[in-house]
């Protein structure tokens, strides 16, 4: 009952309404990340009922941030969270709903500074092999489909695409001949991105194979485009099949194509326009993978380490 109140609030509260025009319209946000600033309003707006955006006080905004931490959420979501709300209060600060921003007075907590997790190589391979029968026999399921499976699980480690920007490839985006696809990444920023031999071979055995001519490269069931959720459960589904951890996401292949490159010589500037990072700082994370597994082999084998 709560909910539903609280989802009328949301649907009638005209500066909420007015600040997701706004970034729908001139900010490209993605649909995720308007999701995610949804909740964190309505979040926000159940901890502090009847309170209206402008009476909010910084108090209230340090009572909310103690309440997060005492329900033991993530620094990454408290931070996501606030983000969100820092975000609307600039919105009301340009329309003079409010005359400063309360939210630039909170200290939130650093995230934490975490390596990436990433699979060996034969881990992957193991992986690669299942929807192809070389891994556990698939259960009953379309050749077309084991062949679309195999295809997006190659392009995922040959390219080191988001989930997003695979979901979203076209068949006019892949370029068999020059060997690239080309992706819309976050802030709708495209980058064109080279394409293993294995792959293309995997995607054109697929596309023979589903009659897939134009429109979206992966496609589902009834032809449409195969959405996010689903690559994402196929991924877990062969992950399970090949013995790998159920905590495997399309986010740790990717981490392990920017790992595998770093160990076999790519430099980072080229790593970084790969995975389409805005920041040299976000790629340099995978340097201290490397550096870490070079610290251990060291320590292993050399003998007066």
């Amino acid at each position: 009952m709560r909910k539903n109140a609280d989802s009328q609030v949301a649907s009638t509260d005209p500066l909420r309404t007015d600040f997701f025009s706004h970034l729908e319209s001139g900010k490209n946000y993605s649909p995720q990340t308007l999701r995610a600033y949804r909740q964190a309003l309505e979040n926000f707006s159940s901890f502090r009922p009847g309170v209206e955006w402008d009476e909010t006080t910084a108090d209230d905004f340090r009572a909310y941030l103690l309440d997060l931490m005492k329900m033991g959420k993530s620094r990454a979501t408290i931070r996501l969270s606030f983000a969100a709300l820092r975000s609307f209060y600039n919105h009301l600060t340009d329309i003079n709903v409010v005359s400063s921003n309360v939210l630039k007075l909170i200290s939130l907590p650093k995230l934490e500074k975490s390596l990436p997790q990433f699979l060996t190589i034969p881990q992957v391979t193991s992986l690669l092999d299942q929807p192809t029968g070389m891994g556990k026999k698939s259960k009953q399921a379309p050749e077309w489909m084991k062949a679309r499976d195999a295809a997006i699980l190659e392009l995922f480690y040959s390219s080191g695409l988001r989930l997003a920007e695979l979901a979203g490839v076209d068949v006019h985006d892949l370029d068999p001949i020059g060997e690239t696809v080309r992706v819309m990444g976050k802030g709708s920023r495209e980058r064109i991105i080279p394409v293993g031999s294995l792959a293309l071979e995997a995607i054109s055995l697929y596309r023979h194979q589903a009659g897939v001519t134009s429109g979206p490269l992966f496609i589902n069931k009834s032809r449409g485009r195969l959405g996010h959720r689903s690559i994402w459960l196929l991924l877990k589904k062969y992950a399970r099949d090949a013995g790998l951890p159920s905590t495997l996401s399309p986010h740790k292949l990717r981490h392990s194509f920017a790992t595998h490159l770093l160990d076999n010589g790519a430099d980072l500037r080229s790593v970084q326009s790969l995975l389409g990072h805005a920041s040299l700082s976000t790629t340099q994370i995978y340097t201290h993978v490397t550096t870490e597994r070079l610290k251990k082999a060291y320590a292993s084998a050399h003998p007066r380490a």
